[in-house]
């Protein structure tokens, strides 16, 4: 039996089949999560109007209790809205007889259990447990994180007519107030088509928030002001100076800074104190940010929380930046994007990313560096080209490449060098393959809002080993699936030839890892090459990773194709280092990282990572992370006390962006914490950090080497 209710059939459930509960699936983001009851009982559809937040599916259950797989927050609301309670791993909590509307905060869904009970909260061996006074009704509410545009604003690129279309951004915000700065109550922004005139759908209208971005009209300036524009809600309108405006206050944008940066700024300082001040609101919740900035600034948090929101703007804009950039956390994502006509559609998906965006110009841009600067790195005579490094990091005499021949290196104008980014993730849209960061293309990003719903029982993998010396790498496929509550399907082929490639590649599959040689002929089988850029029609490949030399034009023909996105490289790869990527990657997005971050971690971690780039949409990911957010755990040995400092790193996800939660359950007094960001350190024994990393299989840095957790535990 299933059941579907709500706006989207992405959300389906299931009873267990070794359990009494039921199996919550979302196919469109890849989520999956169980939910205990504690005897047998007939899941059933339910109204979903019993919650106080929107839900997509809503579940009958009869039980006395509901156990939840994971150490998770609990907060208990009444039924006006009310927070009663929040519990973690160490504070259980009972609560009398009443109507209650209960959010478990740790899932890969939105979850809810609407219950009219006495409810007690406990946790035990790494579970949560909701009990009820006696066997009761229980409705389990859930809500995809997934979320589709309202409609489509078509525009010319000049300048006045673009502002009026960024104007439009902040009509998918569901409020106003500092809890916007929750993923969920942004909402996508309406998408953006070039046309030849202004044309907007008449539901589609911005709030009225009294605020304005007043910018000269540049199409740069425009392109630069999208995500500030979005979050804040705010009208874009021409004028010479740089500025904000709200009522009786007007704040410069370019004062000591260029407009990118100074729009980066108060985009960046905004968010931060919206977060702090949303903690006067439905989620009090201890938050280690506030405390920090209470002592070092003098700013009345519930004042702020009534403000209007262009009152409430001027306050935050009243804090020097400078004094309180030590305290933001570190921000997700930086994009270049070209300020060119065909971009204009990119602005709404960067918005809803809530990226910083740059307009680089080629003028602008810092010049290549020289290939001689890194001879020292070359297994052979550098080249003119940069895109024709050779890095023999790992390689051992006698290394082979995973070209097929003579591959053809990047024309030298075909590479470009993106100024660096101070965030934890930088994408480049425009012409050309960039170096050291992702390339977006808006026809991936639109992909994004458009994936099919297909009921699927397990994700599906598939391996492609197309040489015989590279069989070693085909061992890859155990790392994926190692996951409780998720179910994988890989699928391994050897040696396939250009007709069962490309019958490959046209079957649905969520991840291609493909392990062989590349040039400019194709992909090579054992019976020639299959050049993807020849194929008609679609592939099937939502996302690859192509682990050859020199991969990157048969990865774009692949997204131009019809997949999401992938992994690629722009020069020659030695099988050694490739091999160690190759199952890096595979461990990470088996971790719930995104394609972006997975690079980003294995750019860090390995140098050969700096020859390979993702295409199309980053932000794509395999499967969700067991505890909404991955994270990077370091790990620094003090001996002479017999303790660890730990620090977590935080990434962000399609389900959980910038405003997320996060409580790392080391300590005992677990605090909430922004996530995108490192945290820490935590100074533990042994036997805490033990606890620590058997909580979910994650990578983790100990004394500067790279390694997994469940291989450290080995070791403690």
């Amino acid at each position: 039996m299933t059941g579907d209710c709500g706006r989207l059939p992405a959300v389906r459930y299931a009873p267990l089949e070794d359990r009494p509960g039921i199996r919550v699936v979302d196919d469109i983001e890849n989520a999956r999560f169980e939910v205990y009851a504690a005897e047998p009982t007939e899941p059933t559809d339910a109204s979903p109007d019993d919650f106080l937040f929107p839900v997509d599916l809503a579940v009958g259950l009869e039980t006395s209790a509901l156990a939840f797989p994971k150490l998770t927050t609990v907060v208990v609301r009444d039924a006006a809205g009310r927070t009663l309670s929040q519990s973690s791993n160490r504070e259980d909590v009972a609560l009398d007889p009443g109507a209650y509307d209960v959010e478990i905060t740790t899932a890969p869904v939105k979850l809810y259990v609407a219950v009219e009970s006495a409810i007690a909260v406990r946790y035990n061996e790494g579970r949560t447990v909701l009990e009820f006074a006696d066997r009761t009704p229980a409705t389990v509410g859930v809500r995809s994180f997934h979320e589709k545009p309202a409609g489509t604003v078509r525009t010319p690129a000049d300048p006045k007519p673009l502002m009026d279309a960024v104007s439009l951004l902040g009509s998918a915000l569901s409020t106003t107030s500092a809890e916007r700065s929750f993923p969920t109550l942004r909402g996508h922004p309406p998408l953006f088509e070039l046309g030849d005139g202004f044309e907007a759908p008449a539901h589609i209208h911005p709030p009225d928030t009294g605020i304005e971005i007043v910018l000269p009209e540049r199409r740069e300036a425009v392109f630069a002001s999208a995500s500030l524009a979005y979050y804040l809600g705010a009208a874009v309108v021409p004028g010479d100076e740089p500025r904000l405006v709200g009522e009786g206050w007007s704040h410069p944008l370019a004062d000591g800074c260029d407009l990118e940066t100074g729009l980066g700024r108060t985009l960046r300082q905004t968010f931060f104190l919206d977060c702090l001040t949303r903690t006067e609101g439905y989620y009090p919740v201890d938050l280690h940010e506030r405390s920090v900035v209470e002592r070092a600034f003098d700013l009345d948090f519930p004042a702020l929380y009534d403000l209007p929101p262009a009152e409430r703007l001027g306050e935050y804009l009243s804090v020097p930046f400078d004094d309180l950039e030590p305290h933001l956390p570190e921000w997700g994502l930086t994009t270049d994007v070209r300020p060119t006509p065909d971009n204009v559609e990119m602005l709404p998906f960067l918005a809803n990313d809530l990226s910083l965006i740059r307009c680089p110009s080629r003028a602008a841009e810092p010049p290549r560096p020289e290939p001689q600067a890194v001879t020292d790195f070359l297994r052979s005579e550098p080249s003119a080209a940069v895109g024709d490094l050779l890095w023999s990091e790992g390689a051992a005499d006698g290394d082979f490449l995973r070209s097929a021949g003579d591959a053809a290196a990047p024309d030298a104008d075909s590479i470009v060098q993106p100024r660096s980014a101070e965030t934890m993730e930088h994408a480049w849209v425009g012409d050309g393959y960039p170096l050291g960061t992702s390339k977006a293309t808006p026809e991936s990003y639109r992909r994004r809002l458009t994936r099919d719903v297909t009921e699927r029982t397990s994700i599906e993998i598939t391996i492609v080993c197309n040489d015989e010396e590279m069989r070693e790498e085909g061992t890859v496929a155990e790392l994926y699936g190692q996951r409780d509550l998720l179910r994988f399907d890989v699928e391994i082929h050897y040696d396939l030839s250009a007709d069962e490639l490309e019958a490959v590649l046209r079957e649905p599959t969520n991840f291609l890892h493909y392990i062989g040689h590349v040039d400019d002929r194709g992909l090579q089988c054992s019976d020639g090459f299959l050049d993807v850029r020849s194929m008609e029609g679609e592939v099937a490949v939502e996302s690859f990773l192509l682990n050859a030399c020199r991969s990157y034009r048969q990865g774009h023909a692949l997204i131009e194709r019809g997949s999401y996105g992938g992994v690629v490289t722009l020069a020659e790869v030695a099988n050694v280092p490739a091999t160690r990527l190759g199952r890096m990657l595979a461990r990470l997005l088996n971790c719930g990282f995104s394609l972006r971050s997975a690079m980003s971690i294995a750019k860090d971690e390995t140098l050969v990572g700096y020859q390979y780039m993702v295409l199309g949409d980053g932000g794509t990911v395999l499967c969700q992370s067991e505890s909404g957010m991955p994270a990077l755990i370091h790990v620094e040995s003090m001996p002479e006390l017999d303790q660890y400092l730990v620090r977590a790193t935080y990434y962000p996800s399609e389900t959980h962006g910038p405003g997320s939660l996060v409580i790392p359950y080391i300590n005992e007094k677990p605090v909430y914490y922004l996530g995108s960001k490192t945290i820490g350190p935590f100074e533990v024994s042994t036997d805490q950090l033990i606890e620590f990393l058997e909580l979910e299989l994650c990578p983790v840095v100990v004394d500067g080497q790279f390694t997994w957790s469940d291989e450290l535990l080995r070791d403690l």
